[in-house]
């Protein structure tokens, strides 16, 4: 008996969307083509918006007896659009009008013209839209045959999950496989992988307050906040959002990405340096969540020399320094009550050199690490290496909290998470709530904490001074210890030359100590 064919499995709607765009991608850059794709389907999301609106408008308009020949003027008044949330979008840069050129050579030139039309009606919008679509390297048959692509979602058409939910499926879909595809050291910097994101808010819980990330890529993780005020019940309006972005482009857009969700965020009037120019010096958060760039080279700048924010210690100038003024830059901002996670490089946990040690002590003598989660590798589309999570609060015993002074929990979770290719791993619902669950438990004092051998263990500060305060959960959760091969073997490399040169120096330090001893006694 012929065994049946397995059958194939059915691909969802932001799947069948990818590999079909993909296809149209020709002989494009993927951080280049990002761009086009994503600003077809902002572009394509608001028009779906305001048709949406004008449809609801017209049938409210009968229904009051307004005559046919008046439609028009009522139809075409801004403020029946803004008045309710929607983008007012300009009759050449609305959908209908973009999809009937799509087979015109001048495409292009037609997208271009109606992102102009929408930023000049929309201030929000203004600076952030993706222009170009004109230029000469984008093949316009396969933008046209982009357009027709786009077209076929529709994103206010009602389905299981609700509209917003569709749109963000699409584009953080799309956001994630851009990161996957783009080549390169920064390549998905701009993106913190969903699952990675959902463990920080989940732990964090930013129910209601300011929310702050400095290092925002193009949103996530104020996104993700927002559904989990949302999904408890909340409101959006229950947070504040405050952010900033270094790369022009992914500022651009970030601001995209949250316009779409209906959230408004102060992002600054620009994208900028958050060390040598904060655009939020005042701000105070309630919860600061971010993914910074791991050991930036060239961070440093001598307008940084005594800066506020080095509470703990100036940073060392070089990559692992970046790291530490990223802590300090983090809670430097946090609110009097406020709490950070934040996700950092595996080798901050462990440096021993010069002052990112003294730093790293005097954060755990001052009482303010709550907590160290080491995550497994691959979880990330740009580098294959292992990341911790952080988790650090100004005031432990507050906010209705049980205190937990003198003692830091750390989680081991290295083993946890689920190949989906040869090279991404990701943590799965459970995997989030396993380490969520017992972070709250030891935390809230929920049900009653215990230590569970090889997975999480709360350590008094007398065990951390015992070992010289590293703080890699292994050493304390029973399990091998995680070691700093983590690191790129090019960066590991640079490190271990630098700690022999500094032993070298230590050498002729003490040689020369030596030999003017005993000219002393010669004399």
């Amino acid at each position: 008996m012929a065994r049946a064919a397995k059958p194939k499995p059915t691909k969802t709607l932001e799947q069948t969307l990818w590999e079909a765009a993909d296809k149209l991608r020709g002989n494009q850059e993927p951080s280049e083509y990002k761009h086009v794709v994503l600003g077809l389907v902002f572009l394509k999301y608001i028009s779906d918006r305001f048709e949406e609106r004008r449809a609801t408008l017209e049938a409210e308009l009968a229904a009051e007896g307004i005559k046919p020949e008046r439609l028009s003027d009522f139809l075409e008044d801004r403020d029946e659009y803004t008045s309710h949330n929607v983008f007012w979008v300009p009759e050449l840069a609305r959908w209908g009008y973009i999809q009937s050129v799509a087979k015109q050579p001048e495409i292009g030139q037609q997208i271009d013209q109606a992102m102009d039309l929408i930023e000049k009606e929309n201030p929000s919008l203004r600076g952030v839209l993706p222009r170009n679509y004109g230029r000469d390297g984008l093949d316009k048959r396969r933008l046209g045959e982009l357009v027709d692509l786009i077209g076929s979602i529709g994103f206010t058409e009602t389905d299981d999950h609700g509209a917003d939910d569709v749109l963000g499926r699409v584009y953080e879909y799309f956001l994630g496989q851009f990161a996957g595809k783009e080549t390169g050291k920064d390549a998905g910097a701009f993106y913190t992988p969903r699952w990675v994101v959902k463990l920080l808010v989940e732990m964090l819980e930013p129910y209601k307050g300011r929310v702050y990330d400095p290092a925002a890529g193009s949103g996530g993780m104020f996104v993700q906040s927002a559904e989990f005020v949302k999904a408890h019940g909340g409101k959006r309006t229950d947070i504040s959002v405050y952010g900033q972005e270094f790369t022009d482009t992914t500022w651009k857009l970030a601001k995209m990405n949250l316009a779409l969700r209906g959230i408004e965020a102060d992002m600054g009037p620009r994208s900028a340096d958050s060390f040598t120019e904060d655009l939020h010096p005042d701000l105070r958060a309630d919860f600061v969540i971010a993914n910074p760039p791991f050991n930036q080279k060239e961070w440093w700048s001598p307008k940084l020399e005594g800066d506020p924010r080095w509470k703990y210690g100036t940073p060392a100038e070089g990559k692992a320094g970046s790291n530490f003024a990223w802590v300090q830059h983090f809670i430097y901002h946090l609110a009097p009550k406020g709490t950070a996670g934040f996700v950092l490089a595996n080798g901050s946990l462990t440096d021993k050199s010069g002052t990112n040690a003294q730093i790293r002590r005097g954060l755990v003598e001052d009482d303010i690490v709550d907590c160290i989660v080491s995550l497994p590798d691959k979880l990330f589309f740009n580098t294959g290496i292992s990341v911790s999570l952080w988790f650090v609060s100004k005031d432990r015993h507050g906010n209705g909290h049980r205190e937990r002074r003198g003692e830091v929990l750390f989680i081991d979770a290295r083993k946890l998470g689920t190949l989906i290719s040869r090279k991404l791993r990701k943590l799965t619902d459970d995997d989030i709530q396993k380490i969520a669950g017992i972070y709250h438990a030891w935390r809230n004092h929920e049900g009653g904490y215990q230590d569970v051998a090889g997975f999480a263990k709360a350590a008094k500060l007398d065990e951390i001074e015992k070992h010289d305060f590293v703080l890699t959960p292994g050493r304390y959760v029973g399990t091998e210890e995680a070691e700093i091969e983590d690191e790129p073997i090019e960066e590991r490399i640079e490190r271990l030359t630098a700690e022999l040169f500094a032993e070298f120096e230590r050498g002729h330090e003490l040689e020369d100590e030596v030999r003017r001893r005993l000219g002393a006694l010669k004399q």
